[in-house]
């Protein structure tokens, strides 16, 4: 094995960004790829395995470029950096940054973070209808509310609707105090959140008492026909065929769908069958309709969480394996009978 050393120069004021607090980041980057890295004032010497350095080189790289553009650099960026290195797709990540969708109201841009991400993006923005599939802390919810207020903010649209299937067909609702809003209120509160945070509390409040965005559990999209707004049905898991195929129907012209959902935390009975599985099985050959699944690679949350995600996906999987053999082994023994 050869060995190899590379100097890289460091850009001014980007090395607190791209070091982390006490160089976690940079010794995460060490340990990825069993380099070693020494500080010599404005530069970094990076020893080790010649192929190692090239792409702890590389990840560096990206990195500067993310910090150079004003991204404030995360563990996230840094884990997903890496990644796509191990895959030699690391110039991705320079080209998902390019994808600005909009700012917070604190000036916070708004982008997607993983190529997942970046699908997701760009089929909303090109077809009518989109399902956004995925585990938590993927953005699924996030970027479809940033998508459609800034829809509304160009006048692409005119309302934002919001929905998800009551929970428990109103039986736990009805114990919460208040109106209807405010039974609902509680379970649409990451909706809320995304509002507050990319449009601001005052302009959600006056658009809500505009009725320009209206928040409503699914049931009450029944007999209405919902022409040139953007609506994000939310928690899709959760409904009923007959409840999936009645919103599809109420979409009319100058509308955009995202259906958002998690196949893997269903709140149905059980038995039921969830109508966001029927739907995928029925529509999956609609050119016109977009279906992106989003994974655990994709999740932006802490990222103990990713790998919370990973870990059940791991084990989800070795149970699908173990009713096979087992199915298989009841078979054979029929077969002997």
């Amino acid at each position: 094995m050869s060995l190899m050393e590379t100097v890289i120069d460091i850009p001014a004021g980007h090395m607190a960004n791209v070091f982390g607090q006490f160089d976690m980041y940079l010794k995460k980057i060490e340990r990825s790829f069993g380099v070693t890295v020494a500080m010599r004032e404005d530069r970094m010497k990076l020893l080790g395995a010649e192929r190692d350095v090239q792409k702890a080189s590389r990840v560096f790289a990206q990195l500067f470029e993310l910090s150079r553009r004003g991204s404030q650099i995360t563990e996230q960026n840094v884990d997903y950096a890496i990644a796509l290195t191990m895959e030699e797709k690391e110039s991705a990540i320079v080209e998902i940054d390019k994808e600005l969708i909009c700012h917070t109201i604190n000036g916070a841009p708004v982008k997607p973070k993983t190529l997942g991400q970046k699908n997701y993006v760009e089929e909303i923005r090109g077809k009518m209808i989109v399902f956004g599939l995925g585990p938590a802390g993927t953005g699924k919810t996030y970027l479809a509310m940033a998508m459609a207020i800034t829809a509304f903010k160009k006048e692409e649209v005119s309302r934002i609707i919001l929905t998800r299937p009551a929970i428990e067909a109103g039986e736990k609702l009805g114990f919460l105090p208040g109106d209807l809003q405010s039974k609902v209120d509680p379970y649409l509160r990451p909706l809320y959140d995304a509002l507050h945070q990319i449009m601001g509390p005052d302009s959600f409040q006056r658009n809500m008492e505009k009725g320009l965005i209206e928040v409503a559990p699914l049931a009450y999209m029944r007999g209405r026909t919902l022409d040139n707004a953007f609506i994000i049905l939310d928690e899709a898991q959760n409904t009923t065929p007959a409840q999936m195929k009645m919103f599809l129907t109420r979409i009319g012209f100058g509308s955009k769908v995202v259906v958002t959902g998690d196949a893997t935390q269903k709140d149905l009975a059980p038995g039921a069958v969830s109508g966001l599985d029927v739907a995928l099985r029925v529509l999956r050959n609609v050119n016109e309709i977009g279906i992106c699944k989003l994974t655990s690679s994709d999740v932006v949350r802490h990222p103990l969480v990713q790998k919370i995600v990973k870990a059940y996906e791991d084990y989800e999987k070795q149970e699908k394996r173990g009713f096979k053999e087992r199915d298989r082994i009841r078979e054979r023994g029929r077969s002997r009978k």
